[in-house]
């Protein structure tokens, strides 16, 4: 039997519907944590319909014999397309003509007035996580003819995916250099917060910020104050530390008033750059699929607790079945 709950909160899920699963498939807004887990008497597996699984309580799960698996490998095209989109649409000033244009065709009509204009080829884009995602968002920048640096300390210097890629040792390095900087890195204790006035402050002044991974991995209240200084030159946030945000979110509010310092220089959208009817059916087949190979063949895919889970069953803990 197959339970669907439009819930905003686990405690949104009847107790019931939690003692009788055997498996959950959870959208972004379920929290999975210890008092949760304490109500999945028969669940042998969560699936994170989606790729970040910070919501999750892995090892917690892992104690009770229960995989947490995500889906990472959906809409990567999406992603990076999106994180181009961008970063073209502030390169080539697309806000800006619109925003002109629409308030006077004719006094708007303004081939110069975009603030971060850049001839694309030979500039220097910086990809912070070099993943699935960011691999394809720098085979797109290598078409613009943009040459690709990286910072990831997880990638092996003889992983033969990123050969056309030049490592840097620092991200410090990375910021310093890039003109556009693009995250896809997941949110964990080591990347939250990141991107913070430090990093922010060793920016060129014509460099723009590209965020299509997770909202808190930028601190958003010092890009505020440092795209206020002028460096970086702008940023285009796909993601927020609080979505939908907050009404006197700070950056928000400065994005609305449109001040001559901000003007043309950030754009925003919601959390989108995973969605195409596309990869919403390929997101959703995954995940199910992911389920049903677990419970009916006990294979695991894309399995973030694998190591946790391994120790539980070996040390005799009590697994759910």
């Amino acid at each position: 039997m197959i339970e669907i709950h439009r819930a905003k909160s686990a405690d949104d899920i009847p107790a019931a519907s939690w003692a009788a699963a055997d498996a959950a498939m959870l959208a972004d807004k379920v929290w999975i944590t210890p008092a949760v887990i304490a109500r999945m008497a028969r669940c042998r597996i969560v699936v994170r319909v989606g790729v970040g699984y910070d919501k999750i309580d892995a090892a917690a799960c892992a104690a009770r014999g229960i995989a947490v698996c995500n889906v990472p490998d959906y809409g990567t095209g999406e992603v990076a397309d999106h994180a181009l989109a961008l970063a073209l649409a502030l390169r080539r000033g697309l806000s800006t003509y619109m925003t002109l244009l629409a308030a006077d065709p004719v006094a708007g009509w303004k081939f110069s007035a975009a603030p971060l204009l850049r001839r694309l080829d030979g500039q220097v884009f910086g990809v912070v996580g070099l993943g699935r995602i960011g691999r394809a968002a720098a085979a797109r920048a290598r078409g613009f003819g943009m040459q690709v640096i990286y910072y990831d300390p997880y990638v092996s210097t003889g992983d033969p995916g990123v050969a056309q890629c030049r490592r840097v040792a620092t991200l410090d390095e990375l910021v310093e250099t890039a003109d556009i900087v693009s995250l896809h890195v997941p949110l964990t204790p080591e990347t939250k917060g990141m991107i913070g006035a430090a990093q922010l402050a060793r920016m060129q002044p014509h460099a723009i910020l590209i965020n299509t991974a997770r909202g808190p991995v930028v601190d958003t209240a010092a890009l505020v104050e440092a795209l206020r200084a002028g460096r970086p030159g702008g940023a285009g946030l796909d993601v927020l530390p609080q979505e939908p945000p907050a009404p006197d979110d700070k950056l928000v509010s400065a994005w609305r008033a449109q001040p001559d310092w901000l003007a043309g220089r950030l754009i925003l959208t919601p959390h989108a750059a995973f969605y195409s009817p596309q990869s919403w059916r390929e997101l959703r087949r995954k995940g199910a699929e992911t389920v049903r190979d677990y419970l009916l063949n006990g294979r695991l895919r894309n399995c973030v607790n694998a190591e946790p889970l391994r120790s539980s069953a070996l040390q005799g803990v009590p697994q759910n079945r």
